[in-house]
């Protein structure tokens, strides 16, 4: 058993102190790093100012999930640092190799031997064995451990997205396909609510209810930003314009989707039909994943850099997972795809994902904050469920983390642990020892009492 971790939602009060806020009407956003501005992660001062901490800046966790494996060929890494010899697959990382460790031999235990596809994949993110038939039953993920734990700093404790609808019923194996649609759990019998639709993602982070749908965040903070302009340097100010032209950016594009989604809705009350039953574009999601999933890893970005959360899972794709890529030439669905995981369609498939991943891990990184980046102080982990799509091989797991967490995680290294025993290579190790740097400290978790070695 975990110690009791969670807080009630309604006690929750944000933590708001030593940050600048730029505010108004409904909302309130956390400022990127700006130099002329007193330090806002900064502690308090003491008594003798050389007695006062370094700043510190806050750390930022991301579980990306893409279901049903990768090409094993060309899923490799040799070498270190700015010489790190990366695979066909993992090439879109190659400008981020020194933010970048590569995890070998790395597998779920409680996942393995136990049935395919849900009962491998609803627990990754907690190693606590699945209970089969109509009861759910598994365990806390460590997103929600963290959210916890971390969420009193911000207005909200953790985001959970996803690219595809849920699935219901059961699988063959007799396990849930709740299982198999999300990887992260509150507790052990409820996964949290996954948000699919970009526009109630982002009006979730914003607070946007009602007639504040329509109204632009930026014209809610205009006043308070024009304020804050004539305070701050001319270097600051460009800083500035460029945030809050990427919100910007990033809104408009939601606002787009909101109108594909009202139309959804209202059509789908015409024909007396549940949205969730429709399929894509008619349930008012993008009919091009690619710019699903690229605005969805915008509002992760986004999130993180207005300090709006600290903690965040983004289902790309899920288990079983029915996605179609006619923009690589692709015929076959991807859980199709994965039966045939060698061949050069599957590795494009792969690729793809990894691309997303890259994607995201430079948005963070092209945001200063103090001598280093968003991505510097955060860490991507990116894992599936299986390695051998064709087999249904989770003896293990493709894993990588991007981001150093303030310098608390060393990078740019490829670490195996192929050859330590199964008992040296559990993925709760990571769990464990990537919490330990976010100063959540658990003497044990899921499978795991024991951090991971070499980390």
């Amino acid at each position: 058993m975990h110690p009791p971790i969670n807080t009630p939602v309604a006690s929750r009060r944000p933590s708001l102190s030593r940050r600048t806020f730029l505010r108004g009407s409904g909302v309130l956003m956390a400022l990127p790093w700006l130099d002329s501005l007193p330090a806002w992660s900064a502690a308090p001062a003491t008594d003798q100012a050389t007695d006062a901490p370094p700043p510190k800046y806050p750390q930022r966790f991301a579980a990306i999930f893409v279901g049903n494996g990768i090409n094993s060929d060309h899923w490799w890494a040799k070498g270190a640092g700015a010489e790190m010899e990366l695979s066909r697959t993992l090439a879109p990382l190659a400008p981020l190799r020194t933010k970048l460790n590569v995890f070998e031999g790395l597998f779920n235990k409680p996942a393995v031997g136990v049935g395919i596809h849900p009962g491998q994949t609803g627990n990754i993110l907690s190693g606590m064995p699945l209970m089969k038939g109509a009861v759910l039953r598994g365990g806390i993920s460590m997103d929600q451990v963290l959210a916890n734990r971390l969420g009193l700093e911000t207005m909200q404790p953790s985001l959970v997205l996803g690219c595809e609808q849920p699935i219901t019923g059961y699988h063959e194996t007799n396990f849930s396909m709740a299982y198999s649609s999300h990887i992260s759990w509150q507790n052990a019998d409820s996964p949290v609510p996954m948000e699919v639709y970009p526009s109630l993602a982002f009006d979730s982070l914003f607070e946007n209810r009602g007639n504040r749908r329509t109204q632009s965040i930026l014209d809610r903070i205009k006043d308070d930003a024009a304020s804050l302009a004539r305070k701050i340097s001319a270097e600051d100010h460009r800083k500035l314009d460029e945030y809050l032209t990427s919100v910007r950016e990033v809104e408009k594009r939601v606002d787009r989707m909101r109108s594909d989604q009202t139309k959804a809705e209202e059509n789908a009350r015409d024909r007396g039909r549940p949205l969730l039953a429709m399929n894509r574009p008619d349930n008012g999601l993008p009919e091009d994943i690619r710019d699903h999933m690229r605005l969805m890893c915008d509002i992760v970005a986004l999130a993180f850099q207005t300090d709006r959360t600290r903690v965040a899972t983004l289902v790309l794709c899920r288990d079983l997972s029915g996605l179609f890529y006619p923009f690589l030439g692709v015929r076959k669905t991807h859980h199709s795809a994965s039966h045939d995981d060698l061949s050069d369609d599957f590795e494009k498939i792969a690729r793809y994902y990894v691309s997303n991943l890259a994607y995201l891990a430079s948005r963070l990184d092209a945001m200063p904050e103090g001598e280093g980046t968003v991505l510097d102080h955060s860490c991507l982990l990116y894992l599936s469920n299986m390695f051998s799509g064709s087999k249904h091989d989770n003896t293990r797991l493709p894993v990588l983390t991007v981001g150093g967490l303030g310098g608390t995680l060393a990078t740019g290294r490829v670490l195996d642990f192929t050859k330590a025993g199964d008992g040296n290579r559990k993925l709760c190790s990571l769990h464990l020892s990537l919490m330990d740097r976010m100063g959540v400290t658990l003497p044990r978790f899921g499978d795991a009492d024991a951090r991971l070695a070499g980390i």
